[in-house]
C-alpha cells in the first residue's frame, strides 16, 4: 500500500439553490473570504492559481491547480493539482429538495517530503487534518452563502 496516498469525499447539505453555491464555488480566488483553512489564492492565469492551506497541523500544503473540467450545467468542477500535493479534486452539484448536495471528492498523493515520511505513523492525523478542513469549509460557506 501507498501510505502517501489519500482519497477524500465529503458531502455537505446546503440550503442554497445549487447554481448559488456553484458561482461561489467556481471564484477559487474568493476562497480564503470564507473558508478559514485556505489562506491563499493567487491566480496565474484564466485557468490556473497557486493556493496554500492550513488545519490545524502546524504546516502549510503549497499546490498548483489547474482547471479541468467547468461545467456549469451538470454542477461539476475539477481541477488537477501539483506541488506539496498531486492528483485532482472535484467537486459536484445536484439539488437536494431546495437545497444543494455537494460532493467534494479528492485523490492525491503527498510529496511534501515531511509528510511522506510520517505517512504511516501519521495518517490517521492526517486524515483527521483534512477532516477538520472540510469541516471548516462547510460551516464557513453556509455562512458566506447566507451573506451573499
Amino acid at each position: 500500500m501507498n501510505w502517501s496516498h489519500f482519497r477524500f469525499r465529503t458531502v455537505w447539505d446546503l440550503t442554497a439553490r445549487p447554481d448559488a453555491v456553484y458561482a461561489v464555488l467556481e471564484r477559487a480566488e474568493d476562497y480564503p473570504l470564507w473558508w478559514p483553512q485556505v489562506r491563499e489564492v493567487t491566480p496565474v492565469d484564466e485557468h490556473t492559481g497557486t493556493a496554500r492551506f492550513r488545519s490545524f497541523l502546524p504546516y502549510d500544503l503549497l499546490i498548483t491547480a489547474r482547471a479541468q473540467r467547468h461545467d456549469p450545467s451538470a454542477g461539476v468542477l475539477e481541477a488537477g493539482m501539483e506541488g506539496d500535493l498531486e492528483g485532482w479534486a472535484r467537486w459536484t452539484l445536484k439539488e437536494d429538495g431546495s437545497g444543494t448536495r455537494a460532493v467534494y471528492e479528492q485523490e492525491v498523493e503527498v510529496r511534501k517530503p515531511l509528510m511522506r515520511r510520517l505517512a504511516l505513523p501519521c495518517r490517521p492525523v492526517f486524515v483527521a487534518n483534512h477532516a477538520a478542513m472540510m469541516r471548516g469549509g462547510r460551516r464557513g460557506l453556509t455562512a458566506y452563502l447566507g451573506r451573499v
